[in-house]
């Protein structure tokens, strides 16, 4: 069983969290501030964490750093801010993923079968798969090759770069700047333009419905996702 931390100091949702997650067959475990998180989190080892940033005895970040000095374990915000710099603090502090309040049930459930995927895989690279099947198309790393069907796929040099980063991270928000460092190097860490225009090239060739992609995921002023 899965056993997850709500780091959270509100009851009335922490009791919602409970009730949904515990019908959902998680082991669940609350803590009401940041203190109580840290000692929980180092006795009890949970799978995954579930942490509000707004605590009363810290800042979430100073949970985040806290943890991540001695574990990997996946955490995942679940916070009523709403900015791209608050997000940017919490995943560069060593967050994996990040939900704004209000929100639904249904994605952070979908959030947390991601984390809790991607801490089975070693660093959360995809390293050992040398195949990646969905059921819109299949990567064959090796070969550089991939298919939609019985039809091979064409991709330039830059798009395969691209996607190879993404699909090697499953379910991991991947920084517009680490995409654009790894891609086209430091000159261009400012160029996200050249993001939306490769993300969109690739959507036109791998997704059924590019409006609304299912495997390409963009994280608004954050960066992308491959969603297996």
């Amino acid at each position: 069983m899965t056993r997850v931390l709500v780091v959270e100091d509100d009851p009335q949702l922490v009791r919602a969290l409970k009730i949904n997650l515990q019908a959902r067959k998680f082991d669940v475990e609350a803590a009401p501030d940041g203190g109580s998180a840290l000692r929980l989190a180092a006795a009890r080892k949970p799978d995954v964490i579930v942490l509000d940033l707004g605590l009363p005895d810290m800042d979430g970040i100073e949970v985040i750093k806290g943890v991540r000095s001695s574990s990997k374990v996946p955490i995942l915000v679940l916070s009523a801010r709403h900015t791209s710099e608050d997000k940017i603090r919490a995943l560069d502090a060593g967050a994996d993923d990040y939900v704004t309040k209000p929100f639904s049930m249904d994605e952070l459930l979908a959030r947390l079968r991601a984390a809790t995927r991607r801490q089975a895989e070693p660093d959360g690279r995809a390293d050992d798969v040398t195949v990646i099947t969905t059921d819109g198309f299949s990567i064959d790393l090796p070969a550089k090759k991939v298919r939609r069907g019985d039809r091979t796929v064409r991709l330039t040099p830059t798009e395969w770069h691209l996607l190879e980063i993404l699909v090697t991270h499953p379910g991991h928000l991947v920084s517009q700047q680490q995409l654009l460092l790894e891609v086209w190097g430091p000159t261009y860490s400012e160029n996200t333009n050249y993001l939306r225009v490769y993300m969109a090239q690739l959507r036109r060739k791998l997704e059924a419905d590019p409006s609304h992609p299912r495997y390409l995921i963009t994280e608004p002023g954050m960066g992308y996702r491959f969603e297996p």
